[in-house]
């Protein structure tokens, strides 16, 4: 048995570089600083949109969409953010749920809903990982929501950055948005962005976006940090995946994913035994289920997609597997 060395999370040196040359050097001029301009250039880059905005939060990009939309929003029934549907509360928009498998939609499911339903979407919200866990089949859903006339909007919180390109593609979703806080993908400590090609979504929200616009700091530490994106990305999933071909029982095996989820006859239980076992800076990483963010069954989740690329090494996943199987099996 080894000595886990886990990290969460942290900026990187140029990051904090770059954020303490901006909080050094405030612009003094007209209009918008020049490292907010930096940065929706750099997330058009990624996406692929052809527009982008910068906000102060994830939660503050979910707003601006939907402030944006008329009619009722489609979410999944698990695996989502449950912060769309607060959200959605707080504007008075009405939701429904569609039924997932553990909180993937496949397309044929999709299709299913939208013909017995009696009434129409107008934007389905989905998260690129159902749970942090699986990868949603984005693009065939990005053209069944395009044949009815709907709006795809995609949470990249959990995928900015992917070298496949299946996620976090402005090809594949009509809005795509992200929280660049802590710890996400791009992990800034706070922040977030929406981009669109659908120009007519921002001019709705423009004083929202101008209220709710991230500073200048923020945007220069987004801007290096989305350049480690791929990197911290791929070392994350292939992490996941190890796990997944090592653990039984998995939830969503074949899948890629950013934490792993097992299901659990005890998750009160496991989470103790395992959060004494794992240790992160004085922090965990285990969540329990049910929970809507996650799946709605008894499981336990190993949020890896909270520690820092440098803590995903072999002797420290062997050791978590070890762990885990010890203590659920």
């Amino acid at each position: 048995m080894i000595s886990l060395n886990l990290h969460f999370k942290h900026l990187s040196i140029e990051s904090q570089h770059a954020m303490a040359n901006a909080a050094s050097n405030p612009f003094q001029g007209r209009g918008m600083a020049p490292e907010i301009k930096n940065s929706e250039e750099d997330v058009k880059k990624i996406t692929g949109h052809k527009y982008a905005k910068m906000v102060n939060s994830g939660n503050s990009a979910i707003m601006v969409a939907i402030n944006s939309i008329k009619g009722s929003l489609l979410l999944p029934d698990q695996g989502g953010w449950n912060g769309v549907k607060k959200i959605a509360d707080i504007l008075n928009t009405p939701t429904h749920y569609i039924p997932t498998e553990k909180g993937v939609i496949y397309p044929d499911l999709l299709e299913e809903y939208l013909t017995k339903v009696s009434f129409k979407p107008s934007a389905l919200f989905i998260t690129s990982f159902a749970g942090y866990t699986a990868e949603q089949p984005v693009k065939d859903l990005y053209d069944i929501c395009h044949n009815h006339n709907i709006l795809l909007v995609e949470d990249a919180s959990g995928s900015v950055g992917d070298s496949e390109k299946k996620i976090c593609n402005g090809t594949h979703a009509h809005v795509i948005l992200a929280s660049t806080g802590s710890p996400k993908i791009v992990n800034v400590g706070n922040g977030g962005f929406i981009s669109t090609n659908k120009k007519e979504i921002l001019d709705k929200s423009a004083f929202l976006l101008k209220m709710l616009r991230a500073d200048a700091v923020t945007c220069a530490g987004i801007s290096e940090e989305l350049k480690h994106a791929p990197r911290n990305l791929i070392k994350t999933i292939n992490a996941c995946n190890y796990l997944k071909n090592k653990i039984p029982s998995i939830i969503h095996k074949e899948k890629r994913g950013i934490n792993v989820i097992l299901p659990s006859s005890d998750p009160k239980t496991h989470s103790r035994i395992l959060r004494e076992k794992i240790k992160v800076d004085g922090r965990s990483i285990i969540t329990t289920c049910p929970l809507y963010d996650r799946v709605m069954e008894n499981a336990i989740c190993i949020e890896i997609k909270n520690l820092d690329t440098s803590s995903l090494t072999q002797e420290n996943l062997s050791q978590i597997k070890e762990d885990v199987t010890t203590a659920l099996f």
